[in-house]
């Protein structure tokens, strides 16, 4: 994902949500994925912060990025079905829905719940990666937050660099940031590898290693045309780690 890559020719050539019909959706929603937690809470990131969301955190990850906030969720998580999942997130009410992790794609079978929100219950989902994982099989109706990992998150290596050519308008590229090394390698593949991308670019600094300030002053510096962002929930509910 060098500066010197050309981007991709098409973005997001993703299938279509797939509306299944009641019976297909019995079948499917038999299925069990392993979960974290879900939780009704403000959206603390993105184009959508300061959303009333559910969150759906699944359980599970290969990746151990140095300033993950969420290791609680690698641990086996509790068993539940599509099904249970779809009643629980229908009865908090939200538009929205952020599923989330861990990494939510290691468990595939969270896709038809994924269609099933979306084309039949018209809600907005929003689903956050890690950018290990391909993409593609989600439809293009949902939109990807890809978490693109810079050095300082020690996981640059284990990203399928494909996945960048598999967005498009409704997806966001986020960037944590941990020092001036991680800065410049976001700038570069803003400017080389995400030229032209149609959707939403991200950036943040890790909270407690890199002032918000200062990544502005060289956001600035360089006339990046982004969205910085820091974690809403953060200074909200400083110090809580679940359910926020």
């Amino acid at each position: 994902m060098s500066a010197g890559v050309a981007p991709p020719s098409g973005w997001g050539e993703r299938r279509r949500c797939e509306r299944l019909d009641e019976r297909d959706w019995r079948e499917a929603s038999r299925s069990v994925v392993k979960v974290s937690e879900l939780f009704f809470s403000i959206q603390g990131e993105g184009s959508r912060a300061g959303l009333p969301s559910t969150f759906l955190r699944l359980s599970g990850c290969r990746l151990r990025c140095r300033w993950c906030d969420t290791t609680y969720a690698f641990g086996p998580g509790r068993s539940e079905s599509l099904a249970q999942l779809e009643t629980q997130i229908l009865t908090q009410g939200a538009a929205r829905v952020c599923i989330t992790g861990g990494e939510p794609l290691l468990q595939r079978n969270v896709v038809p719940l994924v269609d099933r929100l979306i084309a039949h219950h018209g809600l907005d989902v929003a689903v956050e990666t890690g950018g290990d994982q391909d993409v593609s099989i989600l439809p293009r109706e949902a939109a990807i937050i890809l978490d693109v990992k810079l050095p300082g998150s020690g996981m640059q290596q284990r990203m399928d660099p494909e996945n960048l050519a598999r967005i498009g308008s409704a997806d966001e590229v986020k960037l944590v940031v941990c020092d001036r090394e991680d800065y410049e390698v976001a700038r570069d593949l803003i400017r080389g590898r995400l030229r032209g991308f149609p959707g939403g670019i991200l950036m943040s600094a890790v909270h407690g290693e890199l002032e918000a300030g200062t990544l502005a002053d060289w956001i600035l510096a360089d006339r990046l045309d982004l969205r910085l962002q820091i974690q809403l929930h953060k200074h909200l509910w400083p110090g809580a780690e679940r359910g926020v």
